[in-house]
């Protein structure tokens, strides 16, 4: 049976949501990680007590937060898209959206330096998700 093209703009709507949530979680988390620096630098002391100066600069940083939420928010929407979606499409096509959109972003927003090898990967990658889309 082919699926009715308004099924699939919502089923690809839900795979790409769910892959938008993941990339801007692990670019803002990232971002955050790399504005805080050595954690051990926010140690507060020896022992146990010396762990919760990194724990509280994490949990003070709104880019954290933010992308903790989007991270959270994206494990709901991967519940509704496998609701709506088959897994064998949904995962693949999620995990290669996601290592794409993070390739992209790594180097448009974090400003790694994203070589040659990374993008001919991303290029397979999207090849892959052509095949497994039909």
């Amino acid at each position: 049976m082919i699926p009715h093209s308004s099924d699939l703009l919502r089923q690809w709507g839900a795979i790409s949501g769910v892959a938008a949530l993941a990339i801007a979680g692990e670019v803002l988390i990232a971002s955050a990680m790399r504005d805080l620096g050595d954690l051990d630098n926010h140690r507060t002391g020896p022992g146990l007590k010396g762990f919760l100066g990194p724990v509280k600069a994490v949990l003070s940083s709104p880019k954290f937060l933010i992308g903790a939420f989007c991270m959270a928010f994206n494990f709901f929407a991967m519940l509704w898209a496998l609701s709506i979606v088959d897994l064998s499409l949904a995962a693949p096509a999620i995990a290669s959206l996601t290592y794409i959109g993070n390739a992209i972003c790594a180097k448009l927003v974090l400003g790694e330096n994203v070589d040659r090898r990374r993008w001919l990967a991303v290029l397979f990658i999207c090849v892959g998700v052509i095949l497994i889309a039909h």
